[in-house]
C-alpha cells in the first residue's frame, strides 16, 4: 500500500503490546539536552489532490528529456532502450528477485545472470565477467584493490583523463590506506606517455587507463600495457562497453582488468543512474574478484543447474581471505542489460557504435567551423568532445538553456584552463535536425552571422579513428 494509516486505538494497541503507556516512554535512553524542544513547523495536511498539485509544481522546474534536448554525457548516456528491455525486466521473477543465494528457486535469476557474465566477457575479450558492481566508479576502486592485493605494491597511476568522479571515489576507498595515486595528462586531451613512464617503478601496482577517456578520445590501451608490464604492475582498462563495437577490446590489448559503466546498456539516465558497475579479468585473478560469480553446473539429474560459484566477501568466508565489502550486484540492472545486448548482438552492437560516432563527428566538424569556437584534441575520438567557446563555457551553456537545450558538462570546475571549455555527447537519439539546430544555437550564443547555414551532409568519421567493427 502507498499509505499505512495508524489510528489513535491501533497506536495504543501498538504500545500495550510492547508493555508502555505512552510513545514518550520510548525516548527515555535518549538524553533530554539533545532533544528536540520546540515542536516542529509542519504544515497542515493536505488531500490527495492537492498533494498531487504540490508535487507536479515542485517537479516543474525540473528538464526531462521530452522538453529538451541533451547533449550530455560524462559517463551516464541516453541511449534509445527498445521496449522490449522494460517488458521482459518487469517480469515478476526478474523485478522482485531478491537474492540467488537459494539455487532450487533461483534458477531464472542465476541463469540471467550467467548469461550477462557472458555477454561482458565476450565484449571485453577477457577470461572471466562477475555478476556486476555498484558502478563503473566503485569497479575502478575495486580493480585497484585487486592490484594492490595481488602486487603488494602501494602506488597507483591513472591516467590522468580518467573520469574525475572515478578519481574521486577511488580516492575515498584508499583514503584510509597508505596509498599513493599520481596521475598524467598531455596536451592533446589525452594520457601523457612519456609521464607515464617515468612514474612506474618497483612499488607500482597498476596503471588505470580509461578508452575513450573522460574527454572522449581513444587512448592506446597497448602501450599503457606495456608500461605496466616493465615494472611488474598490473594494466586496468576502463571501457566503454557500446564504443567496444568498434575499437579493439581490452583482452587484445593487453589489460589484466577491464571495468566499466553499463548504465548505457538498457537503463535510462535517471537523476544521474540508475548504474551499473561492469568488472572482468584475466583467469589467473579469478579468486581476487569482488561480489558474485555465478557458474553452470549439472544437477543429481544431469540436468543444467547454475549456482553462486565464488561469493568472496566476509559474510561468506573468512574475513582475512574476503576480497572486498562488496555486499551486492546491480542484478536488475545486469538482466537489463543482458536483455539490450541480446537484442542488438555483435553487429548490432558495432552499428549502434558507429552511428554515435559519424554523428558526433559530423556536430564537431560543423561547430568547429563556427567563428570563436573550437575542437582542441583533434579526431581520435567516438562519441564525445571537448568544445572550446568564445565565451565562458559557463555562460554559454546557461544561454543554450534558453533554447531549451543542455549543452554539455562545464570542465572548469575541474580541470585549470579549461574555464571555456565544455564537454558535448553525441548519441543515436541525435538526428541531423537536432545536431544543426544545436549548431544554430551555439552561433547565436556567440553573437554571430544568424544567415550563415551548416554543410548539408553528414560525413563519415575522420580520417585518423580507424574504427574497426567486429562481428
Amino acid at each position: 500500500m502507498p499509505y499505512t494509516p495508524h489510528t489513535d486505538q491501533t497506536r495504543e494497541a501498538m504500545l500495550r503490546t510492547i508493555g508502555v503507556r505512552r510513545f514518550e516512554e520510548l525516548l527515555a535512553p535518549i538524553p533530554v539536552d539533545v532533544r528536540q524542544k520546540a515542536s516542529l513547523d509542519l504544515p497542515d495536511g493536505l488531500a490527495e489532490s492537492e498533494v498531487d498539485q504540490l508535487l507536479e509544481s515542485l517537479a516543474a522546474p525540473n528538464a526531462v528529456p521530452e522538453g529538451v534536448t541533451s547533449f550530455l554525457g560524462g559517463g551516464i548516456y541516453d541511449h534509445h532502450i527498445p521496449a522490449a528491455v522494460d517488458h521482459v525486466a518487469s517480469r515478476s521473477e526478474f523485478y522482485t528477485a531478491y537474492t540467488p543465494y537459494q539455487p532450487e528457486v533461483a534458477q531464472g535469476t542465476l541463469q540471467a545472470t550467467y548469461e550477462y557474465q557472458s555477454m561482458i566477457r565476450r565484449l571485453t575479450a577477457m577470461d572471466v565477467a562477475q555478476a556486476s558492481l555498484y558502478d563503473g566508479g566503485s569497479a575502478v576502486a575495486e580493480a585497484a584493490l585487486l592490484a594492490l592485493a595481488h602486487t603488494g605494491r602501494k602506488t597507483i597511476i591513472l591516467a590522468g583523463t580518467l573520469n574525475p568522479r572515478y578519481r574521486s571515489i577511488l580516492e575515498t576507498y584508499l583514503s584510509a590506506q597508505s596509498v599513493a595515486i599520481q596521475s598524467a595528462v598531455g596536451p592533446d586531451g589525452r594520457a601523457d606517455f612519456v609521464r607515464l613512464g617515468q612514474m612506474g617503478d618497483a612499488d607500482t601496482a597498476c596503471i588505470v587507463m580509461p578508452s575513450p577517456n573522460y574527454f572522449g578520445m581513444l587512448e592506446d590501451w597497448e602501450r599503457g600495457a606495456r608500461i605496466a608490464r616493465n615494472c611488474g604492475a598490473l594494466m586496468v582498462a576502463v571501457f566503454h562497453p557500446i564504443a567496444l563495437g568498434l575499437i579493439r577490446p581490452p583482452g587484445e590489448c593487453g589489460a589484466d582488468v577491464a571495468v566499466g559503466e553499463g548504465q548505457c546498456l538498457g537503463s535510462p539516465p535517471s537523476f544521474g543512474g540508475p548504474l551499473l558497475g561492469l568488472f572482468a579479468v584475466r583467469r589467473e585473478f579469478i579468486r581476487r574478484l569482488p561480489g558474485r560469480l555465478v557458474g553452470r553446473s549439472v544437477d543429481a539429474r544431469g540436468k543444467t543447474a547454475y549456482v553462486m560459484t565464488l561469493q568472496t566477501r566476509e559474510q561468506h568466508i573468512r574475513r582475512e581471505k574476503a576480497t572486498s565489502n562488496i555486499c551486492t550486484a546491480q542484478a536488475l540492472l545486469a538482466t537489463r542489460a543482458a536483455i539490450h545486448m541480446a537484442l542488438l548482438g555483435r553487429r548490432g552492437i558495432a552499428a549502434l557504435a558507429q552511428t554515435c560516432m559519424q554523428r558526433a563527428h559530423y556536430l564537431a566538424e560543423e561547430v568547429a567551423r563556427l567563428p570563436g569556437y573550437d575542437v582542441p584534441f583533434g579526431p581520435e575520438f567516438f562519441n564525445e568532445f571537448v568544445v572550446e567557446a568564445p565565451l565562458n563555457a559557463r555562460v554559454v551553456l546557461e544561454r543554450l538553456r534558453e533554447h531549451r537545450i543542455l549543452g554539455g558538462i562545464d570542465l572548469g570546475g575541474r580541470f585549470p584552463g579549461f574555464e571555456r571549455r565544455f564537454l558535448v555527447c553525441v548519441t543515436e537519439k541525435h538526428g541531423r535536425q537536432t545536431l544543426d539546430r544545436f549548431v544554430q544555437a551555439l552561433r547565436e550564443v556567440a553573437g554571430h552571422n544568424v544567415g550563415e547555414s551548416p554543410s548539408t551532409t553528414m560525413t563519415a568519421a575522420p580520417q585518423g579513428v580507424s574504427p574497426r567493427a567486429r562481428g
